[in-house]
């Protein structure tokens, strides 16, 4: 159903402009702080990892740096994998998945392949607790080596320093009521468009490249994650966020078309998780558990099957 307009920026049927874009940023506010929540996590990971400042952000005066963390050694004779969270801000177990795994996991998996995390792609978003970055633009419909966003060409560039080819890409992310009652209203009227009513699937899911379909891997990540937290159902279309389930909890997107992130690797495997944070079913410790689970059935299904 499409509702007119009815968010507080902008006027119905007109795409905003720079004026629109200022009124959005002025009703951001800074709720938590990426230097004090997620930078020391990097920094104490150091000591394990190479930290890598792969890029740097100014807005208006608020400077970011943008870290990643990699092996020390990269073997050129073991496949190689990457792990991004936080490409949406405000998709905290993505951001805290990512740091999570790094902690408790990663070990597990030195000496079978190399290993590049991304944990806090957004950092702006983040502590706006936003999708979209100072711009109002959506990062993971922009990642082309020309795009507007400084977060997905900044990591296309890291994705292109490494030597070694990828052979797995797992993107950490969320679908929550935000999505329904914020992000897409603000969507709408920034694109000058009437909303059309999302339903908020209730529970984890995970969202496959219709051009690299890889439905095994899929799988066995469900598998793993429905061990932790609940799976997704179909609607009464057979649909999660408008698009056909293909599996048990798994829907399909033209990644490369429409620019997402899981695109930039070139890697065999590569999935989109979509963790469900508003449900009385879950809590954010589940949250976190569910992502790092995510990760850990990707890894070991890719080094099975290379």
């Amino acid at each position: 159903m499409n509702h007119p307009h009815f968010y507080p920026v902008g006027t119905s049927g007109e795409p905003w402009g720079e004026t629109e874009i200022e009124q959005w940023r002025s009703r951001q506010s800074r709720l938590r702080r990426y230097d004090r929540d997620v930078v020391p996590r990097i920094e104490a990971l150091a000591d394990r990892f190479e930290k890598v400042a792969y890029g740097e952000l100014d807005y208006a005066g608020e400077h970011y740096t943008l870290f990643a963390l990699r092996d020390r050694d990269f073997d050129a004779a073991l496949p190689t994998a990457l792990v991004t969270g936080g490409v949406h801000g405000y998709e905290t177990s993505g951001v805290l998945g990512a740091l999570s795994f790094l902690e408790t996991c990663a070990t597990e998996y030195a000496g079978k392949l190399n290993l590049l995390t991304a944990p806090c792609v957004s950092p702006w978003a983040y502590e706006r607790i936003n999708r979209w970055n100072y711009d109002a633009i959506d990062p993971n419909r922009n990642f082309r080596i020309d795009g507007p966003a400084r977060e997905a060409t900044a990591l296309i560039e890291l994705v292109g320093s490494v030597q070694t080819p990828f052979l797995v890409h797992v993107d950490l992310h969320e679908t929550t009521d935000s999505d329904a009652n914020e992000f897409g209203p603000a969507r709408a009227a920034r694109d000058g468009k009437d909303y059309e009513t999302e339903v908020i699937p209730n529970g984890f899911y995970l969202v496959d490249d219709c051009e690299n379909s890889q439905p095994e891997f899929q799988k066995s990540i469900i598998a793993a994650v429905e061990q932790v937290t609940h799976i997704a159902p179909a609607d009464a279309k057979g649909e999660i966020i408008g698009s056909t389930v293909i599996a048990h909890g798994v829907i399909e997107y033209p990644l490369r078309t429409l620019a997402l992130c899981p695109t930039i690797t070139g890697a065999r495997y590569t999935t989109t998780t979509e963790v469900y944070p508003d449900s009385a079913r879950t809590t954010p410790e589940e949250c976190v558990l569910a992502q790092v689970t995510a990760v850990r059935a990707a890894l070991d299904f890719a080094l099975r099957y290379p």
